[in-house]
């Protein structure tokens, strides 16, 4: 029973933080060791074994202009110089001089003049309160800018907030809550050379056959299983071969598993359970195009291309105001949540004037238990300005992309039947800006779209891509497992298990229907019986409304067989028919948890425990699994604030979404997984009086090319 003993409990549970979001590189390979001996010590050997087989070599410089290597320029993108860069709006993202400015502040603060190592995990605006953001106006003075910034002191983690005009610091109360803040880049990087300091972790590593030269190491997020594990930053690492592919994710070292101390970059233990299991060989395995045999049968698709002659309808002004067709909204990256849309508003068709739709919305939280429970497993680029784990401003360059999308779609159509005599034949084409943020957290790519469309829709999808974690196995086709055995996944190439994994992804929502002050409805939909005699139907469908009372009335777990309909409506708005003034989530990927409450995986993932929550709005409330995530016991999340059960009605609240998968792997996920998307919908109803778009222009000739025929056709 080889599935017993491999690797430990692999549940991660990841905040979508930019921390995580960076490049790889393979350094070249510096002269040998003499001897076995010499090999084992990296304390007498450092050159050698941090960048022979380094992704990231220490002895250059951990300054964020080296970790994070700038990509090439999109065509037709300009370089834009941050230096000069300065705040217009209360939302805009800190810039690099008031990075700066924070970095000197903090410098000179008591809590950071000893000589005890520091480290800033998070250095981001503190967002003015709302009150004052929704009564700000283009033309008045910037609300005073202040940081939010999550350090870690001799040991410590502390909240500050930094006042970059007058230089004065408060340092906020954390309370008792366990947890730790995200990792830094430089606790990543530091992550995957620190084991190769140890000698018997190199030994193990050539007792496996692994030439260190062919050696990646990757940290995984830890979670937290017991006390053994508190009061110490603790990381996994798990190790592959890179011998003979890129793709190296797919010849894991199985059973193997280092648990570090990310503070000391101490080795506290090595777990090799594996040894009997081979390493995937490297047959077929590499995804890159330049690898792959073309059988010649194939039929490939030509090139496709679609052009605006007239040029981009959209505009980004002072960087980060977008305007397209009737929507305006705010749009900055962030280190955590990736990015976000702030002061979403649409024009009224009728009325001509900007109607506030949503405050706030991004990534809260990525939540993906793996099913293993074995021991140890024309577009316009905006670039994003950080601050690395010294307090350096770094940009990350092309992190967001603003682009339109026609793929053929239609707004509206109607052709009148033959048989009115009327000759009418309407289409209008579905053209939609789309905001893209794509995110490599270690072996997986997540494609974060916010798609805004002309009818009021705003459409949030996420599409997964990348690859898979997988674990070794000594089997190689199926016939070869006992019947009675749990592989935990599926078999899919020699010696390669796909283990069997969710994807939890939960949005924050602040939803400002014309206000602040709204209220959640459930509409629910329920069969009602026809009397005897009235009518030779038995049944029909009525539409309850129910209004959300307090927070335990809006935490909403999908049935197929009771359906609703879930509203955010202003009570105190209604159109000229009557009807409150709305917008409605429209669910899809719906998967659901099915992991005991008690299980501690589940423990920090409860926010998945509902696919729908509502609060009242909370600045301090914003990610689902808790400001201190990392290793934390589940007790300053979501479902915990929940419990309060707060009065939600008529009220300015927040609704969160969980955006669900279940992945069992198959054959065709390997080597590299096709990209699977789902979405869901913030759709308006009864905001508009009519259909908002009845008035677009048609396409006509002129405008657009016309599809004709092809010449073989």
């Amino acid at each position: 029973m080889e599935s017993r003993n491999f690797l430990r409990f692999l549940a991660i549970s990841l905040s979508v933080s930019l921390v995580l979001f960076f490049t790889w590189v393979h350094l070249p390979y510096a002269p040998q060791p003499n001897t076995t001996t010499d090999l084992l010590y990296c304390s007498t050997n450092s050159p050698w074994c941090t960048s022979k087989n380094r992704f990231q070599s220490i002895n250059k410089p951990s300054t964020a202009d080296n970790i994070l290597e700038k990509p090439p320029n999109p065509k037709h993108h300009k370089v834009h110089n941050h230096e000069s860069d300065t705040p217009h709006h209360p939302l805009d993202p800190l810039t690099i001089s008031e990075i700066n400015r924070v970095r000197t502040i903090l410098k000179s603060h008591a809590l950071f003049r000893s000589s005890s190592p520091f480290a800033f995990h998070s250095v981001v605006l503190e967002e003015p309160d709302k009150t004052l953001v929704l009564q700000w106006k283009k033309g008045d003075s910037l609300l005073p800018r202040k940081a939010a910034v999550v350090a870690r002191v001799a040991g410590k983690s502390h909240v500050l907030t930094v006042d970059i005009t007058t230089g004065e610091v408060a340092v906020q109360e954390t309370g008792s809550r366990s947890g730790y803040p995200t990792m830094t880049i430089e606790d990543m990087t530091s992550s995957t050379w620190a084991p190769l300091s140890n000698a018997d972790f190199n030994r193990t590593i050539i007792q496996r056959g692994v030439d260190l030269q062919d050696l990646a190491c990757l940290p995984i997020s830890l979670g937290w299983f017991g006390e053994s594990e508190e009061n110490r930053r603790l990381i996994k690492v798990q190790c592959y071969s890179m011998e003979g592919t890129a793709n190296f994710y797919m010849r894991p070292i199985e059973g193997l598993t280092v648990l570090l101390d990310m503070d000391s970059k101490e080795v506290v233990e090595i777990s090799d359970k594996g040894r009997d299991i081979p390493i995937p060989k490297a047959a077929n395995t590499d995804y890159r195009y330049s690898a792959q045999k073309i059988n010649p049968e194939m039929m490939f698709v030509n090139p496709i291309s679609i052009e605006q002659p007239k040029g981009p309808s959209f505009t980004v002004e002072d960087e980060h105001l977008v305007k397209w067709a009737n929507w305006e909204f705010h749009l900055k990256p962030d280190p955590r949540a990736g990015v976000i849309v702030s002061r979403a508003k649409v024009r009224d068709p009728d009325s001509g004037e900007m109607r506030d739709v949503m405050y706030k919305g991004f990534t809260s939280e990525l939540f993906v238990p793996y099913m293993d429970p074995t021991d140890a497993w024309n577009a316009y680029y905006m670039d994003g300005v950080f601050a690395a784990g010294d307090g350096t401003p770094y940009v990350r360059s092309h992190m967001v992309c603003v682009f339109e999308r026609y793929a053929g779609d239609i707004g509206w159509r109607h052709s009148e039947s033959p048989i009115t005599g009327m000759e009418i034949r309407e289409v209008r084409p579905k053209v939609t800006l789309v905001v893209r943020m794509a995110a490599s957290v270690a072996n997986y790519d997540y494609i974060v779209d916010w798609e805004f469309q002309t009818d009021g829709l705003i459409r949030i999808k996420v599409g997964l891509s990348g690859i898979l974690m997988v674990k070794g196995t000594s089997y190689v086709n199926t016939n070869q497992v006992p019947g009675q055995q749990n592989l935990y996944g599926t078999l899919l190439s020699e010696n390669v298990i796909g283990v069997i994994h969710d994807h939890y992804i939960t949005f924050y929502l602040d939803m400002d229907i014309d206000g602040s002050d709204n209220s959640f409805v459930e509409v629910n939909i329920k069969k009602q019986k026809t009397p005897p005699g009235e009518s030779p139907r038995r049944s029909y469908l009525k539409a309850i409304r129910n209004v959300a009372k307090t927070e335990k009335d809006a935490q909403i777990q999908f049935k197929l067989y009771d359906p609703s309909e879930f509203h955010v409506v202003n009570p105190m708005k209604r159109t000229r028919v009557g009807n409150p003034v709305g917008y409605k989530v429209v669910p899809a990927g719906t998967a659901a948890s099915l992991l005991d409450h008690d299980d501690p995986p589940q423990k920090r993932g409860a926010f998945t425990n509902n696919q729908i929550w509502v609060t009242p709005y909370n600045r301090s409330e914003q990610w689902a699994g808790g400001l201190f995530v990392y290793q934390s016991q589940g007790e300053d999340t979501l479902a915990v604030w929940s419990e309060r059960d707060r009065p939600i009605e008529n009220k300015d609240i927040v609704l969160w979404y969980t955006l669900g998968f279940h992945h069992v792997p198959c054959q065709e996920d390997f080597p590299i997984m096709p990209t699977v998307s789902s979405s869901f919908d913030l759709k308006p109803v009864n905001f508009f009086e009519s259909n908002p778009i009845l008035r677009i222009p048609p396409n006509v000739e002129k405008d657009l090319p016309v599809c004709k025929p092809a010449a073989s056709a």
